[in-house]
């Protein structure tokens, strides 16, 4: 029944492209981009990806290529000796609300994010800072334990502003649903659960967008995206695999198929009873699936084989260990690690079964086709796997997630949080003091070829002992009205497709 309501929905679709063509709801300078929910944002707590972009200004940004450009700041230099930068910053920079920005409002940003009271998730990327200051309005001076060549990725981070800010608990004042930036949009109304509407900054620094509404319309169902794409409500959104072969031979849209280092893996959780007594399980398990399948059947060729946070860049080591599918190599580790063959035809050790679950959040779809068939192979050879869909995530009350990461930037970005023992978003407990050292060193050298070796070694020390079931690399498939113009279809995109709105003040609809 299952499967004939989604062909029953395929042909609707394929109708409704071919019938309706492009029907727009929308007013010729609106554009409606088909988004995930927002409950809170600010940049010195979350990663709130697309939004962050347009709502806020940095004091460094990133080009079509990845690369860190200048941007509040509009020059800088580093002291060798001191390990200091001094950054001189630009005198036309406003926020929302008309007040100037200055280099305190910096230095309050960064020193919100390290607060550890503040919990950010971010902070980690940080923590070589020991000392801020802003001698005059203008000029920021940062100064760090060790070089850090990562510094000027991360400090892309979205300026906040200290006035309206400072004495506040950054986690609970109602700026979270009222951000003020200094970013190409600002904030006109938020509708929770439904939308938030941003119109053009008219004082952005930059110049002034072309398109003057830009309407975040909360779609989290990928399905129900593809329906409001055809049916005209959005102009803008991504879109499953599969759905994206409905509008490939449609001239009513345009489609973008995107190169991303955004990566799909199970996280296994080392602080869940299971994980915790059976470390051994991840690397195991990983030669127990296919991840050829879930490219070819999932994501319908869109995307690669994943074995590593960093093959995706520079940075990648190809000699290192795989797990290449190998389900009878699979159970032979098993069997020596001390498991065997139940009644019931799973694996059971001093009485417990290898069985676990996959967590899933809803609304990804992709994600949850990949759990299942995850799930399928490993119980193919023993493992009594099941998935399950939540409304909210647990962290800790999970044994096993379908995680994404993966960052175009600087290598240490979605490494050393990600994988370093107690960072603010190493969610699964995990722990290696090789993996951390080796992190530490290669972001503390500006040594190319020393930084290609250490992160050499740390992929191999990652997979003697891994976290992850690495999956597969995902490419960002965008849907767009065939009048929106000026998408970069160049540059890599980071984590669940960000990045598409970098040059967002160039886009005009015709």
């Amino acid at each position: 029944m299952k499967r004939l309501l989604a062909l029953l929905l395929a042909a609707l679709l394929a109708f409704g492209l071919a019938a309706c063509g492009q029907k727009q709801n929308e007013p010729a300078d609106v554009l409606v981009y088909g988004s995930g929910d927002y409950t809170a944002i600010n940049p010195a707590l979350y990663e709130h990806g697309e939004i962050n972009l347009l709502l806020f200004a940095g004091l460094t940004a990133h080009d079509a290529g990845n690369r860190v450009i200048p941007d509040v700041a509009e020059k800088w230099e580093f002291d060798e000796r001191t390990n200091t930068y001094t950054f001189h910053l630009r005198r036309d920079v406003y926020f929302h609300d008309g007040v100037q920005l200055t280099a305190k409002d910096v230095q309050f940003t960064l020193e919100a994010i390290m607060d550890p009271a503040n919990a950010s998730e971010n902070a980690s990327n940080y923590e070589d800072i020991t000392a801020i200051s802003a001698p005059d309005d203008f000029t920021l001076q940062i100064q760090l334990s060790a070089p850090n060549v990562a510094m000027l990725d991360y400090l892309t981070m979205g300026i906040l502003p200290a006035h309206l800010l400072e004495g506040k608990d950054l986690a609970t004042d109602a700026f979270n649903q009222n951000p003020v930036g200094a970013g190409p949009y600002r904030l006109e109304s938020w509708d929770a659960g439904q939308s938030i509407t941003l119109k053009r900054n008219e004082q952005y620094h930059r110049g002034a967008p072309k398109i003057e509404t830009i309407i975040f319309k909360i779609v989290e169902d990928s399905r129900a995206r593809a329906l409001q794409l055809q049916s005209g409500e959005l102009s803008l959104a991504q879109v499953t695999p599969e759905d994206a072969a409905l509008f490939r031979d449609s001239e009513d849209y345009a489609l973008y198929d995107m190169q991303t280092a955004d990566y799909r893996g199970i996280l296994y959780n080392f602080n869940s009873q299971f994980f915790g007594k059976h470390p051994e399980l991840p690397a195991i398990l990983s030669y127990a699936v296919d991840r050829q399948a879930i490219v070819d059947a999932v994501l319908r060729g869109s995307g690669q084989v994943a074995y590593s946070p960093l093959q995706k860049g520079p940075y990648n080591n190809p000699d290192m260990e795989k797990f290449a599918y190998d389900p009878q190599k699979a159970m032979q580790l098993l069997e020596q690690a001390g498991w065997s063959r139940g009644e019931d035809g799973f694996y059971q050790k001093d009485g417990e079964k290898l069985a676990f679950v996959i967590h899933n959040g809803q609304g990804d779809q992709v994600r949850i086709d990949m759990s299942n068939l995850c799930a399928q192979q490993l119980r193919e050879i023993g493992a009594d796997v099941r998935v399950q869909v939540d409304a909210q995530v647990d962290w800790a009350g999970q044994e096993a997630y379908l995680i994404g990461w993966g960052s175009p930037f600087d290598p240490d970005d979605h490494t050393y949080k990600v994988f370093g023992t107690d960072k603010g978003a190493n969610y699964s407990g995990y722990s290696d003091a090789q993996v951390d050292e080796l992190l530490r060193q290669a972001r503390e050298t500006d040594d190319g070829v020393e930084r290609l070796r250490l992160y050499a070694a740390f992929q191999d020390a990652l997979a003697e002992n891994p976290p992850y079931t690495f999956l597969a690399y995902v490419d960002a498939i965008y849907v767009a009205s065939p009048n929106l113009k000026g998408i970069s279809q160049d540059t890599v995109l980071g984590h669940h497709g960000v990045g598409i709105f970098w040059n967002v003040a160039e886009w005009e609809l015709g």
